[in-house]
């Protein structure tokens, strides 16, 4: 097949790493792809959120799959319009990914299948929304209902910080018309952990898990980012949690969704909250993690591609899903300054050298080549630096031991990526 993989983080650079390699892919696009992707494929100029210029390229290149890989061209629909022109890809509906785009929505198909998430309300009115807030406990969470980027989410410690950010969202307007309405819940504490499953409108299979590190520093300190880290499995999500969260979780969704004439198709990330009553549905998001995708492929047996296309035939009961018995640790190396202002344009050496460490895969998110043949940074998280070994702790070495190797002044990254799981495994 030729294949087409749209986007151009460290997300897509694994999926492209790993879809080359399948005995089924004749010839890789990726639109737009980075630096990295083009050591493995053809990269074309096609911003991710360009329906109609993916679809025309997709058209003219003889595309006979297309694997999306960001949530924002999901919910433009682009699925349903490379199916409307023939062309089989890998990714839900623009109704079923609303899953994803659409807090409210998520939350009330909760309810309706009998899912465990926190109790919650819907607001359109900012008035009825302050005063709901007032009326409950500390903390609190305010979410926009919208795509932000990951950045519609405030957990709010006093009643004042709710409101202002229901205010910032639905007066400020900072989240565009993605905050026009809210979800306001109550605040779950536990310890967070990343379920992904496939599916194929019918079936839903236990894909692996991961944990991801949201916070910008060491110790979980500083502003929420899009992931500075992450690891795979995550040792919390044994076999006996894993059945429970597929029966209370995850089977319950796709069935009701099927139901309700919106057959979900693609990879089902759920976040998910472990409290002391059992695992809680924070969000769903209708595509793969970044930075969980950089851990889990490495790990994967299965053909990849295989199992992708099988999602979109009806058939992934057909195929199987083996796993290296390996753990697989990411460490994100972001422009100084990110998730705030940063400058794209430094320039980063090193990186082949420290892909020389055993195990050890470098992954682009914000990269390109200048006309030197120089990779430099072009976005807030640069690289994920990912090694896979026996134990987390290995990995973590490993992965330490190549960041170390490359040479940028201009970049960060947190030195603690895995502390949960090493802890875990020493009974800390």
């Amino acid at each position: 097949m030729k294949v087409m993989v749209v986007g151009g983080g460290g997300r897509e650079h694994a999926i492209c790493a790993a879809v080359v390699k399948s005995p089924l892919c004749e010839k890789l696009f990726c639109a737009p792809g980075n630096a990295g992707i083009a050591e493995v494929g053809e990269c074309l100029p096609i911003a991710s959120d360009d329906v109609v210029k993916i679809v025309a390229a997709a058209r003219s290149h003889k595309i006979d799959f297309v694997i999306v890989g960001p949530e924002v061209p999901l919910a433009l629909g682009l699925v349903d319009e490379l199916k409307a022109v023939g062309i089989s890809s890998f990714g839900p509906s623009k109704a079923a990914a609303e899953l994803e785009s659409s807090k409210g929505f998520m939350k009330d198909l909760c309810i309706q299948a009998g899912v465990p998430t926190a109790k919650y309300k819907r607001f359109s009115d900012v008035e009825d929304a302050r005063a709901y807030v007032l009326k409950q406990n500390v903390p609190i969470v305010v979410k926009a209902d919208g795509l932000a980027a990951g950045k519609g989410v405030t957990i709010a410690r006093t009643a004042d910080e709710a409101i202002a950010a229901v205010n910032a969202a639905m007066v400020g307007q900072v989240f565009g018309s993605s905050g026009a309405e809210v979800v306001i819940e109550d605040f779950m504490q536990g310890e967070e952990a990343s379920f992904f499953a496939l599916c194929d409108g019918t079936t839903a299979r236990f894909f692996t898990s991961a944990q991801d590190h949201k916070a910008a520093f060491d110790g979980d300190k500083g502003p929420n980012t899009g992931g500075m880290g992450a690891y795979s499995p995550a040792p919390m999500i044994n076999e006996a949690m894993r059945d429970r969260i597929m029966r209370e979780i995850i089977d319950p969704t796709v069935a009701e969704m099927k139901k309700i004439g919106r057959p979900f198709t693609g990879v089902l990330f759920a976040g998910l909250m472990m409290t002391k009553t059992g695992p809680k549905l924070i969000e769903y998001n209708a595509r793969f993690g970044d930075p969980e995708t950089e851990v889990m492929i490495p790990r994967l047996k299965t053909d990849l591609l295989e199992l992708l296309y099988a999602c979109s035939c009806g058939k992934l009961d057909k195929v199987a899903i083996e796993w290296n018995d390996t753990t697989a640790l990411g460490v994100i190396m972001a422009a100084d300054g990110y998730p705030g202002k940063y400058l794209k344009g430094s320039i980063i050496s090193g990186i082949n050298h420290a892909a020389t460490v055993p195990g050890v895969m470098i992954y682009h998110s914000g990269t390109l080549q200048n006309a030197a043949g120089q990779i430099i940074a072009n976005g807030g998280r640069v690289l994920c630096v990912t090694a896979v070994a026996p134990t987390i702790a290995d990995a973590q070495k490993s992965a330490y031991q190549a960041v170390e190797r490359i040479d940028w002044p201009e970049g960060f990254c947190r030195h603690d990526i895995g502390w949960r799981g090493i802890a875990r495994k020493k009974g800390v």
